[in-house]
């Protein structure tokens, strides 16, 4: 009697691993980087497309970090305190104008450029004013409360390196080197379809046997939270000629090319039928859960990334497989989603050799981060990433996950984010 698998991911074959699949994607996709001039304002979460060098020092002169009295440190006495007179004012803005005069102090305020001569800051609250004299304490260290011109960025230094996607300390630090315009990478022009004769737009009457499209918007919403263009090409149908049709089209045009069903091995999945009659497959099912059927390839020359139908599914593939993909296209630097080690509050057993990434909660517990798997795991559950803080791995080589077992949690705000 034939055993019948209750794992629909069972599939005989080969797996790719996630770590080879990311190989594949450094050695295959190259960036198509063209630079364009954008003001500040419009520079947020752009690529930098080349390294910005300082002009200038930041701050550009020495100055005060402190409401207090500059001195010289030279005019301080050996011993006790020290009474020097008031010679002058100092305010941002508004500089001593002249150099300073051995023996005296000068009022000053945070940010004030230091007189010439002085070299060192006693904050007001540790100064006693008498008439036209402080009165200094002794300790004071050379030196303190004085800020170096270009301790924040020397001139001719790299502020900013080429690939950084530009956040909003980034625009603050190249305004205060007086950039007014950045250079930036154009975004990429990405085509995005779902495909499935059951598939309907939301708000359309919907028949029995059919569902509403939850992946374009979710994908689309994904896509432009990492600076993309979005051409939504639509629902396609379960033809194989009329979505070759598609795609070659679409190949022209775009950047790249993402679609979300039709990647499976059923009779209607024509994905995967579709790049090897336009291009070049380079991998199409890989050793995860979910998400094992998922493509990459190239049509005429365009990338193209066929991810899973379901939503769970389509939504974890993008993070850990088309984001990196498409950071890598637009020229940025990819630094690998940052994940903690916490300890597990459930149990479950997997196939070894196969990467699982459970919906988890986290929770607070004993001084420790608790995970706490999501009641229901399935791949079209999308409910359990609205409800759960993150991704649960758990790592080809663990099989029986109990409560107590260390693993590995992703946040969602790592991958789902801008």
């Amino acid at each position: 009697m034939a055993q019948l698998s209750d794992d629909c991911f069972a599939f005989g074959g080969e797996l790719l691993s996630l770590d080879m699949a990311l190989a594949l994607i450094a050695e295959r996709i190259t960036p198509v980087v063209t630079e364009l001039p954008v003001t500040l304002a419009h520079a947020g979460g752009r690529i930098l497309a080349r390294d910005l060098i300082a002009g200038i020092n930041v701050p550009p002169y020495a100055n005060s970090a402190v409401d207090g009295y500059a001195i010289a440190f030279a005019d301080l006495a050996a011993e006790g305190q020290t009474a020097l007179p008031i010679g002058g004012r100092a305010a941002a803005g508004h500089p001593l104008g002249r150099p300073m005069r051995s023996g005296e102090a000068v009022r000053i305020f945070t940010g004030a450029p230091m007189p010439d001569g002085a070299d060192t800051v006693f904050m007001q609250e540790d100064c006693i004013v008498e008439g036209d004299r402080v009165m200094l304490p002794p300790g004071m260290r050379k030196g303190a409360n004085r800020r170096h011109a270009g301790e924040d960025v020397a001139v001719d230094s790299i502020a900013l390196t080429a690939g950084r996607r530009l956040k909003p300390a980034d625009l603050g630090l190249a305004a205060a080197l007086g950039f007014e315009i950045l250079p930036v990478c154009r975004p990429l022009r990405v085509a995005l379809m779902s495909t499935g004769d059951e598939v309907r737009e939301p708000g359309s009457r919907l028949e029995p046997g059919m569902i509403y499209d939850a992946n374009r918007i979710m994908l689309a919403g994904l896509l432009r939270g990492l600076g993309c263009e979005v051409v939504d090409m639509g629902i396609r149908p379960d033809s194989a000629a009329a979505l070759a049709d598609t795609l070659a089209i679409a190949s022209g045009e775009h950047d790249l090319i993402v679609t979300s069903g039709g990647v499976s091995t059923g009779e209607e999945d024509h994905v995967r039928a579709a790049i090897e009659k336009l291009g070049r497959l380079d991998f199409w099912r890989l050793a995860i859960k979910p998400g094992r059927p998922v493509a990459l390839g190239q049509v005429r020359g365009t990338p193209l990334i066929g991810l899973p139908g379901n939503p769970v599914a389509a939504g974890l593939t993008f993070a850990i497989l088309a984001r990196p993909l498409i950071l890598r296209l637009a020229g940025a630097v990819i630094a690998s989603p940052l994940t903690f080690p916490v300890t597990s509050g459930f149990a479950h057993r997997k196939k070894a050799g196969r990467r699982e990434y459970l919906r988890a909660t986290l929770a607070r517990e004993n001084g420790s981060a608790l995970a706490h798997k999501f009641t229901r795991d399935g791949a079209g559950i999308l409910s359990s990433i609205v409800q759960s803080d993150g991704f649960a791995i758990l790592g080809e080589e663990l099989t029986d996950i109990q409560p107590g077992t260390g693993i590995e949690f992703l946040p969602f705000s790592e991958v789902f984010g801008s």
